[in-house]
């Protein structure tokens, strides 16, 4: 077997790596890396960008980005297109909504992959209700489970036509939150048969997609430490939901994780997922979540070798003659 990559997925401080960005990539091998809004000026600066991360590790790792449309997305106008929210998106298509998600991400995947970015942090499959937080509600797809799957397999669809790998999120279900977890830590007391039934629908039947990425809740019906740190829940997302690709954690610097970064590294491995994600850190932190989560477990290397491999050339398509036929769905002109 191949020597194994470390089990990371880091960021950058800035437009271009630093030499000592450059030395601690080489030595901690990420299996990949991530761009924010502070990583991204012009095409040419974020092609270059990409080239040096790629050439710090030496191989063809994935570089991902949250390109979700509407507030959370990276790349903004007047460079790139500016998207509705999702649930907006989906709401405005009617009928056509299902050709107009994949649509939507076909674009993004052209927009992505022109300047080497080949994964995106979507699509994200929550299921909000009523009380659902406002920094999830309009990334939403929909409010019931039919139309959240129909929409993230269009959404899927259109990055890997694309040629960019999907991320999954936020496995088991993040839509019953409250408080945003970015802050807080959000805490779910439905039944174990509830949320089968209607929050880990949705990834149950996208089970096949690539990549994941866990939520930061606490599912109190069934442990009380939060998915990403809980060998429970990470059974519940391998052996009920039946996912099976690569796992990565969410930002393990949000503040819905309390503790040292190094140990909350540590535990998420050991809970059993494949990869941490680690993003807005400085250089020694990033040194030292890369030393704490370590190389990638044999498992673990498998799934992120299936990852890489599901990359495929772009299908050769007309992007301006597929815009046009959004902005059409969209406007109400054709029903799809």
């Amino acid at each position: 077997m191949t020597a194994r990559w470390g089990a990371t997925i880091l960021d950058a401080e800035g437009l271009r790596l630093t030499p000592e960005e450059k030395r601690l990539f080489a030595d901690a091998d990420p299996f990949g890396f991530i761009l924010f809004a502070r990583n991204i000026d012009t095409p040419d600066q974020v092609r270059a960008l990409c080239d040096e991360m790629r050439a710090a590790v030496g191989r063809n790792c994935p570089i991902t980005i949250d390109q979700e449309g509407g507030r959370v997305q990276r790349l903004r106008a007047p460079q790139w297109r500016e998207w509705l929210p999702p649930l907006e998106h989906v709401q405005r298509a009617g009928k056509g909504a299902e050709r107009a998600m994949y649509l939507r991400y076909r674009i993004i995947a052209d927009e992505l992959r022109a300047l080497g970015v080949d994964s995106n942090c979507a699509p994200m499959v929550d299921l909000p209700n009523a009380d659902t937080h406002g920094f999830l509600l309009n990334r939403c797809y929909g409010y019931d489970v039919e139309t959240v799957v129909k929409m993230g397999r269009a959404a899927a669809q259109g990055m890997l036509d694309g040629g960019v790998l999907p991320v999954l999120k936020h496995i088991p279900g993040h839509g019953r939150a409250v408080v945003d977890s970015h802050f807080d830590l959000p805490v779910v007391s439905a039944s174990r048969d509830d949320l089968r039934g209607s929050d880990f629908a949705p990834f149950r039947q996208l089970n096949d997609l690539p990549m994941g990425m866990t939520a930061h809740l606490v599912y109190d019906a069934i442990d009380p430490a939060p998915a990403t740190l809980s060998p429970v829940m990470m059974d519940v997302i391998r052996d009920d939901i039946g996912f099976d690709g690569l796992v990565m954690t969410d930002d393990i610097s949000m503040k819905a994780l309390r503790g040292d970064l190094a140990d909350l590294s540590r535990d998420a491995i050991a809970a059993g997922c494949d990869v941490v994600l680690l993003c807005n850190a400085d250089l020694d932190d990033r040194a030292r979540v890369a030393e704490a989560a370590g190389r990638m477990t044999p498992q673990a290397q498998t799934r992120a070798e299936a990852a890489v491999t599901a990359r495929k050339t772009p299908d050769d398509v007309d992007i301006s003659a597929l815009a046009a036929q959004l902005g059409a769905l969209l406007s109400g002109r054709i029903d799809g």
